[in-house]
């Protein structure tokens, strides 16, 4: 086993095609993977029950007899991860990993499957694979029957069919033996492949590569930090579970928000705030087919919902998420509980209602969609108004999610108002001038509390609640939602209060409060990108741009974020990829990024 260490944290790689993720490390083990859905029990496990390191059971792997060094890096503009291993005498192997997405037959092809694809590259090179899946977290070893060019793993509530051509006894044994030629592995659903193996890896390879590389061409990207962008976006993309649209707020569960800290959480559903801010951020790089299926699975939370609507929900409209501790994996690191559901499906925000208009507010105004919104949608839109103007100054649990503590969240209140003052232009855009003075008076109605309300004079801030004290992040969003001129001395104040208050040097903490768990101990990524967002629409450009290049910096070897890293270090903590942080680094690059007349 490889043990962790500071350098590695979270040194994994993201494949996927919109209907399955993976993920892989830098020696080419696939250490996390859930299938059929991104929330469903993990097939490969061994990312949460590494106390002593990544063991082989709940793992994909390659290894390479006397193993020296590997790199890692994707195929650029793409979701294809290549990871090169080298052993001491020179011998080398390429692992190739992706999930197969392209268009065929007029429909798009994402079947529920990894494909690896593995040559030698140098010498003669020794290798053994490993495929270990589990189930119930690791606690059962599926039954393995063997076929003649096949493995089948039965398990009591799912089966995998293996199709290769690495020889079934090496594999079955995992043998060291001599690689002469490339070999392919393909795991997914239990069905005989129409073509030969190496043929139809071949295939699924070369149109997934094709496709990957159309999307992003696609792209309208800023003129710096193109790299960076891309990468996110693309991580975004695989956030999506297309079949339905909901986005995922991160691939992984538990991952502890700081080291041995019980801040772990199930991220594998869809947060209503975290979806709105992935949707705009791929919307500013025109790419508006994800906003479209996010819509579709929206639109029937909204009419699903009568008056509450939930601040979370599963990928499949799943309003119960019923959060309960897993018993068997160590955790990250050894660092458990290992938890499934997210109690905050329980919980009162207040905000919810905010971001599902501003979600769906595009989808009025944009005349490319293949479907806008209509009249109806926005009659449907005004129900979930009301609520907003019901609730902008009742106390809720705030988008951080205090299980213990309700307040009037400044940042509640402020995506109140957003909801109010979005339906006001959509009324306009629709023609219906009644109804946009009636969601304009309401608007500024709330406005005018949470500008004399969440004010404190002793900290010449807005506070994170109405009346309080204490400093909160979120209350940056008050320009990025377009409440507040950025030059007003208020929120200039309170940028640099927030700086003496939140911050170590680059990285912003979320809050100043204690929580049910104590203080914060490390940043919060995408609290560090409202700074940068803030201080460039505030003037300190030259700042906000040094901020941001600090920001890049902390990313893994293959360009990925966290949700949280420590200030101190420099490790990356909390679940991965967070879509949160991978948003910042889009808003940010957009933000921040020269013309492109600077250069043509």
């Amino acid at each position: 086993m490889i043990q962790p260490s500071r350098e590695a944290s979270l040194a994994l790689a993201l494949i996927g095609n919109c209907a399955v993720n993976a993920l892989v490390d830098a020696q080419a083990r696939m250490v996390w993977c859930c299938m059929p859905r991104p929330d469903a029990d993990p097939v490969f496990h061994a990312l949460l029950d590494s106390a002593e390191g990544i063991a082989l059971d709940g793992t994909m792997a390659v290894e390479l007899e006397g193993l020296a060094q590997s790199t890692q890096q994707y195929e650029p503009g793409t979701a294809v991860v290549r990871t090169r291993m080298f052993a001491a005498d020179g011998s080398g192997v390429e692992v190739l990993d992706f999930a197969p997405r392209y268009r065929r037959h007029d429909r798009m092809f994402r079947p529920a499957q990894l494909v690896r694809r593995v040559r030698p590259l140098a010498g003669h090179p020794r290798v053994r694979f490993i495929v270990r899946p589990r189930a119930d977290w690791g606690a059962t070893t599926p039954v393995t029957t063997r076929g003649s060019n096949h493995l089948r793993f039965v398990a009591p509530e799912w089966t995998l069919r293996l199709n290769t051509n690495v020889p079934l006894t090496y594999l079955v044994d995992e043998t060291w033996f001599s690689l002469h030629g490339p070999v392919s592995l393909l795991l997914g659903p239990d069905e005989s492949l129409a073509g030969g193996i190496e043929e139809t890896a071949r295939e699924f390879e070369e149109q997934t590569l094709a496709y990957w590389r159309h999307w992003t061409s696609r792209l309208a990207l800023p003129l710096e930090w193109q790299d960076a962008v891309i990468r996110a976006a693309i991580t975004l993309k695989l956030c999506q579970f297309e079949e339905t649209g909901a986005i995922i707020a991160a691939v992984t569960t538990s991952i502890p928000e700081a080291p041995s800290s019980q801040r772990n959480w199930d991220y594998r559903y869809c947060w209503l705030r975290d979806a709105f801010f992935v949707v705009r951020a791929l919307n500013s790089l025109s790419e508006v087919g994800t906003m479209e299926d996010y819509l579709r699975w929206l639109q029937d939370v909204v009419r699903g919902a009568r008056g509450h609507v939930q601040p979370l929900y599963g990928i499949g409209l799943e309003a119960a998420l019923p959060e309960r501790l897993v018993v068997g994996p160590s955790g990250y690191r050894g660092m458990g509980p290992v938890r499934v559901g997210n109690q905050a499906h329980e919980h009162f925000q207040h905000d919810v209602y905010g971001n599902i208009v501003l979600g769906s507010a595009q989808a009025f105004h944009d005349h490319r969609l293949l479907r806008r919104a209509d009249a109806d949608d926005f009659a449907n839109l005004e129900h979930i108004g009301e609520q907003a103007w019901l609730l902008h100054e009742q106390p809720d649990a705030g988008m951080w999610e205090l299980r213990t503590r309700a307040r009037i969240h400044t940042s509640s209140s402020l995506m109140c108002w957003a909801a109010c003052d979005r339906l006001m232009k959509i009324a306009q855009a629709l023609g219906l001038a009644e109804r946009g003075h009636f969601w304009a008076q309401r608007a500024e109605v709330i406005r005018e509390k949470i500008l004399r309300l969440s004010w404190s004079e002793s900290r010449g801030a807005f506070a994170e609640s109405f009346g309080g004290q204490e400093l909160d992040a979120s209350v940056l969003l008050m320009c990025e939602v377009g409440f507040i001129n950025p030059r007003d001395p208020r929120f200039v104040s309170t940028v640099r209060a927030m700086e003496h208050s939140l911050c170590d040097g680059p990285f912003m903490r979320r809050y100043e409060a204690p929580d049910d768990f104590g203080r914060p101990e490390t940043a919060f990524n995408v609290c560090s990108f409202w700074r940068i967002d803030a201080l460039a629409r505030i003037g300190r450009i030259d700042e906000a741009r040094a901020i941001f290049e600090a920001m890049l910096e902390r990313r893994n070897h293959v360009g990925l974020l966290s949700e949280d890293l420590s200030p101190a270090t420099g490790e990356l903590w909390g679940n991965f990829p967070q879509t949160y942080s991978m948003v910042g680094i889009i808003n940010g690059a957009m933000r921040l990024s020269k013309p492109w007349d600077h250069m043509v």
